[in-house]
C-alpha cells in the first residue's frame, strides 16, 4: 500500500470513531507505519531470505553478480555501513552484513575480550542480530523523516510538482534492511542446542546461518591451530536442526551456510560409526592416520578394520585421533559434497591463504557431483594480503622465466617494494580477487569477518596520536569533524543520527502545538546546516 492510500485508509478509520480519535492524524500514522515496515524479526528474516535466494539464482546465471558483506559488531556500525552504501551507490543490492562470532567473543562478551572458541554467551548472538536490525530500521525512519519534512515544506510553498516527486520517493523508498549471514559457530552444543539457538537467531531476523564442522567444545578460530572436526553424521544432524528451526518459524527460504575447517584441521575427537564399507563414516575413517597391528593389539587400543587388516588409529595424549598429513583438501571436498546433499545451501571453505586456484581446485571437484555448488568466502584479515599476493606474483614470474633478481622473496612485505612493478601487480590482483574468484572459483559471497574491529583500532590510534600530541583539539577537528563535513558523513549531525528529529516528530504527533521540541533555533546542530 502506498503512502497516500495508507493515509486515506487510516483517515477513514479515525472518522469511524465518532470524534473520539480526532486528536490523531491519519497522515501521521501513515508516516509512522512507513518508518516501521518490519514489525518483527521474522518479517525481516522472510524478506531478506527472498533477497538472498534471488541473488543466488542471479549468480548461477551470471557469476559476475556476486555479493559482498562486511562484519559488524554493533548496530551502529551496521547502520553507518548501510547509510554509506546508499550514499555512494544508490542501492543496497548485493550488499549484506556478516555477523562474526569472532567479534562477539572479542567485543561483546560479559567475560571481557575472549578468543574465538565459543566461550562467549550464546544469547549474545541473537541479541546482536536484533540490535543490528533495530539500528537499520532506525536508519529507515530517519531517512523517511527527512522526506516527510521535505514534503511538508513543498506543500507550504504550494509546489505540487515537488510534492508529488517526494511522495513518489516515499513510496519507492529502499530499506536499509539487508540480509545477515550469522555465525552460529559449531552450534554451541549438541543438535538440540543448535536448534534452540537457531530459532532465537531467526526470530531476531537472521535469514542465513553459518555453521562449522568443528567439535563444539573444542572450537577454535578457523585461522588458528588445534582445530578438531566431527564425523559427518554429527554435522548433518546440526544442519537438519537449523532447517527444522527455519521451517518451524515459517522461513522456508532460510539459507544454511556450512563451513568446513578440514583444510587446517588435522584432528578428530571420534571415529565415525560405519554401517557398511564405503559409507560416509567409512570414508571419514579412511583418512585416519593408522598403523597396522600385529595380533590383537595392546590393552586399551582402539582398532578398525581397513581392507581386511586390523589398524590402530594414531591417538594423541589429548585422546584425539590424527588424520593423515596432506589429506585436508580431499576431506574438504567430501565435507562439502556431504553438506550439499544433506540440506546445505552454500559452502564455506576456510583456507590458510587467499589463493584462487587452491579454492577453484576444490570447487571443480565438488561441482563434478553438485554442479551448482557455490561458496561464501572469508576475505580474512588473518591473511597478510600484501605478502601473499606479492609472493604469488613473484612465484608466477619466476616460473614464467621473468627476471625477479630485483626482489628478495623473504622481504616482499618491505615498503621498498611499494610502487614497484611487482608491488603494483600484486595490488591489482588483490583489487580483482573477488571478481576473478567469483568467476573461477564459484564464490557467490565475499565477506570480511572483522574489518570494523581493525578500522576502529586504526582510527582511534590516529586520533589519539594527534589529540594527545601537539595538534590537540585541531587533531580532532582536522582528522574527524572537518573530514565528516567535507565528505558528507551524515553522522556529523549526531543528534539527528541518534533519533532526536524522529522524537520531535512524535512529540508533535502526540502533543500538537504544546510539544517541547529539541530542534529549535538554539540547537547547536544548526551549525552544520550549511
Amino acid at each position: 500500500m502506498g503512502y497516500q492510500e495508507d493515509m486515506a485508509q487510516t483517515g477513514r478509520l479515525i472518522r469511524d470513531h465518532d470524534g473520539a480519535w480526532d486528536g490523531i492524524s491519519g497522515e501521521s500514522i501513515a508516516r509512522m507505519r512507513a518508518q516501521n515496515k518490519f514489525r518483527t524479526g521474522l518479517d525481516v528474516a522472510r524478506y531478506t531470505a527472498r533477497i538472498m535466494r534471488a541473488d543466488m539464482a542471479a549468480y548461477d546465471a551470471d557469476p559476475a553478480k556476486y555479493t559482498q558483506s562486511l562484519g559488524c559488531w554493533h548496530g551502529f556500525i551496521a547502520q553507518q555501513k548501510l547509510i554509506s552504501i546508499k550514499k555512494h551507490f544508490g542501492t543496497t543490492k548485493g550488499r549484506y552484513l556478516y555477523l562474526s562470532g569472532w567479534m562477539i567473543a572479542a567485543l561483546r562478551s560479559e567475560f571481557g575480550p575472549l578468543p574465538d572458541q565459543s566461550m562467549h554467551e550464546k544469547t549474545s548472538v541473537p541479541a546482536l542480530i536484533e540490535e543490528i536490525y533495530t539500528f537499520l530500521r532506525q536508519a529507515d525512519a530517519r531517512e523517511l523523516g527527512g522526506l516527510f519534512r521535505e514534503l511538508d515544506a513543498a506543500r507550504s510553498e504550494g509546489d505540487e510538482l515537488k510534492a508529488k516527486q517526494i511522495q513518489s520517493a516515499i513510496d519507492s523508498h529502499e530499506t536499509h534492511v539487508v540480509p545477515i549471514i550469522a555465525d552460529i559457530d559449531a552450534g554451541f552444543g549438541n543438535a538440540e542446542a543448535t536448534y534452540l539457538l537457531a530459532k532465537k537467531m531467526i526470530e531476531a531476523g537472521a535469514c542465513a546461518l553459518q555453521i562449522e564442522n568443528q567439535v563444539s567444545d573444542e572450537k577454535q578460530c578457523g585461522h588458528q591451530d588445534g582445530k578438531v572436526t566431527v564425523p559427518h553424521e554429527d554435522f548433518i544432524a546440526k544442519i537438519r536442526a537449523c532447517r527444522y528451526a527455519f521451517m518451524e518459524l515459517g522461513v522456508e527460504d532460510g539459507i544454511i551456510v556450512t563451513r568446513t575447517d578440514s583444510l587446517g584441521a588435522g584432528l578428530t575427537k571420534q571415529i565415525a560409526f560405519s554401517k557398511e564399507p564405503g559409507d560416509l563414516a567409512d570414508q571419514y575413517n579412511s583418512f585416519l592416520d593408522c598403523e597396522e597391528v600385529e595380533g590383537a593389539g595392546n590393552p586399551g587400543d582402539v582398532l578398525i578394520n581397513r581392507n581386511g587388516k586390523l589398524m590402530r588409529p594414531k591417538r594423541l595424549p589429548s585422546n584425539l585421533y590424527q588424520f593423515k598429513a596432506g589429506s585436508g583438501e580431499d576431506r574438504c571436498v567430501m565435507d562439502c559434497i556431504a553438506s550439499l546433499q544433506n540440506g546445505a545451501d552454500l559452502l564455506w571453505i576456510e583456507t590458510e591463504k587467499p589463493h584462487i586456484e587452491q579454492i577453484a581446485g576444490m570447487v571443480d571437484r565438488i561441482r563434478e557431483v553438485v554442479p551448482n555448488a557455490k561458496l561464501a568466502y572469508n576475505n580474512s584479515p588473518s591473511f597478510n594480503w600484501t605478502l601473499n599476493f606479492r609472493q604469488q606474483v613473484y612465484d608466477a614470474w619466476e616460473k614464467d622465466g621473468q627476471d625477479v633478481s630485483a626482489y628478495d622473496r623473504a622481504r616482499l612485505m618491505s615498503v621498498d617494494y611499494d610502487g614497484t612493478a611487482l608491488g603494483d601487480e600484486a595490488d591489482n590482483r588483490i583489487r580483482t580477487f573477488q571478481r576473478d574468484s567469483a568467476k573461477r572459483a564459484g564464490i557467490f559471497h565475499h565477506l570480511i569477518t572483522l574489518p570494523t574491529y581493525h578500522t576502529a583500532a586504526l582510527s582511534t590510534d590516529n586520533l589519539a596520536k594527534e589529540y594527545f600530541g601537539d595538534e590537540a583539539m585541531l587533531g580532532y577537528v582536522k582528522g574527524v569533524q572537518r573530514a565528516e563535513i567535507r565528505q558528507g558523513i551524515a553522522c556529523v549531525k549526531h543528534q539527528n543520527m541518534s533519533g532526536s528529529d524522529i522524537g520531535d516528530d512524535h512529540k508533535e504527533y502526540f502533543a500538537g502545538e504544546a510539544a517541547l521540541k529539541a530542534a529549535g533555533k538554539d540547537n547547536t546542530m544548526n551549525q552544520f546546516a550549511a
